[in-house]
């Protein structure tokens, strides 16, 4: 009787401890997916991006998360992204400072024309003022991941080279949904139209607008090259791309899960700059050998001293201590 107890005893701890077992290995083994979407055509420098931060976190889980990229607005535009992120029916989005300053204010200081000396400056400025503006999304159900890189937006139109702030003089000229956009085309001379960037191409196609700004990327990969004759190489400013995700992902991850996506994100954004920036040049080769398009180069300090009102203008709403800690991280 004493052994038929112990080996029913036996028996028991044997299926408990096959069970833990079982429970452990199916927790471990299960599968984490997200989404990830953006508005970019997948040739563009920060769609390879997303790519790369997708094949980071396969690899370094080891397969157990998958992240779905969705690019060219499948999941929606960038307003709707960021809308998705509140709510987690978005995981992951790469969107526009422009909009996000819609969501958190102080982040449109990015927006600012001229902001940048050069890229290493937007990089430094982005990894530490960029960080520290981009903490309270939290609370709004958003957190920051770090900054890809859209690229430097350059100004293009239908109806003459722009080589002076003159030259905009009664040109409409396609800006995003952002205050500091339209206030920066206004002070320049030119009529800013907002506009859905999905909606663009058409519009300069019809003539329902003469132009727009956008990186070089986004200029050849949407072949505004197309409907474009001129461009002019302004540089009137640097457009990061905010790398997000949805408070709600984010709090269903485990922590070393936490770790892993972090530490992709980081790896990821150091190599879509490089590719980002390698890409600008090409691009503008591209757009050239077309011959469609004129490209011309300008002298950039009337454009600059066009645009300082904008700064006046904005300071109290980006903060000016935030500029301040910017212009400090110059080199010069």
């Amino acid at each position: 009787m004493k052994q038929k107890i112990q080996v029913h005893f036996l028996i028991i701890l044997v299926l408990i401890s096959s069970l833990i077992s079982l429970s452990f290995f199916t927790k471990k083994s299960k599968k984490v997916v997200i989404k990830l979407g953006h508005i970019a055509d997948p040739s563009h420098p920060y769609a390879k991006g997303a790519e790369k931060f997708a094949d980071l976190v396969y690899e370094k889980s080891t397969g157990n998360i998958e992240v779905k990229v969705f690019p060219s607005s499948q999941l929606g535009g960038q307003k709707e992204l960021i809308e998705g992120l509140v709510y987690g029916s978005v995981d992951m989005a790469l969107v526009g400072t422009a909009v996000l300053g819609q969501f958190q204010p102080q982040i449109s200081i990015f927006d600012l024309p001229f902001l940048f000396e050069d890229r290493e400056h937007a990089y430094r400025s982005l990894d530490t003022v960029g960080m520290e503006i981009g903490e309270p999304l939290e609370s709004k159900g958003i957190k920051l991941l770090g900054y890809m890189e859209n690229g430097i937006r350059h100004i293009t139109n239908n109806k003459r080279p722009i080589l002076t702030p003159g030259d905009m003089k009664g040109l409409k000229i396609r800006v995003m949904t952002n205050k500091i956009y339209i206030s920066m085309i206004k002070a320049l001379g030119g009529s800013a139209t907002p506009m859905a960037f999905g909606e663009l191409y058409s519009a300069m196609q019809q003539g329902v607008v003469d132009g727009q700004e956008n990186p070089s990327a986004h200029i050849y990969t949407k072949r505004f090259f197309e409907v474009q004759k001129h461009a002019s190489l302004t540089a009137h400013a640097y457009a990061p791309e905010p790398m997000l995700i949805s408070m709600v992902k984010w709090n269903s991850l485990s922590q070393s899960d936490q770790k892993l996506i972090e530490e992709a994100a980081q790896e990821a954004i150091i190599w879509q700059r490089n590719i980002s920036t390698k890409e600008d040049k090409d691009f503008w080769d591209k757009i050239k050998e077309t011959r469609k398009m004129q490209v011309v180069e300008v002298n950039r300090k009337p454009f600059m001293d066009a645009t300082q009102t904008v700064y006046a203008e904005f300071a109290e709403l980006v903060g000016k201590d935030n500029i301040d800690k910017i212009m400090a991280l110059k080199k010069n």
